[in-house]
């Protein structure tokens, strides 16, 4: 099973995006999407950038993504 993580795009130098997930800042290739702009959401899977998506699909996928991490804190 994959799992790709939400992420708005804070800068850019050439092929590789500093991306803020949640929280927590990583660069990542977007090599797969070089027509994202700053301030854009990329869904991020394995360093990769793979997708472009809207900010209300981010924020939804954020807010599920904590649930299931609160019911894993709870067992």
């Amino acid at each position: 099973m994959c799992l790709a993580i939400p992420a708005k795009v804070v800068t850019i130098k050439g092929s590789i995006a500093n991306v803020n997930m949640m929280g927590n800042e990583r660069f990542v290739s977007i090599d797969l999407v070089p027509e994202v702009k700053i301030g854009e959401y990329v869904l991020v899977h394995a360093g990769f950038a793979i997708g472009i998506i809207d900010d209300e699909s981010a924020q939804e996928t954020e807010e599920l993504l904590l649930e299931v991490a609160k019911a894993y804190e709870e067992e």
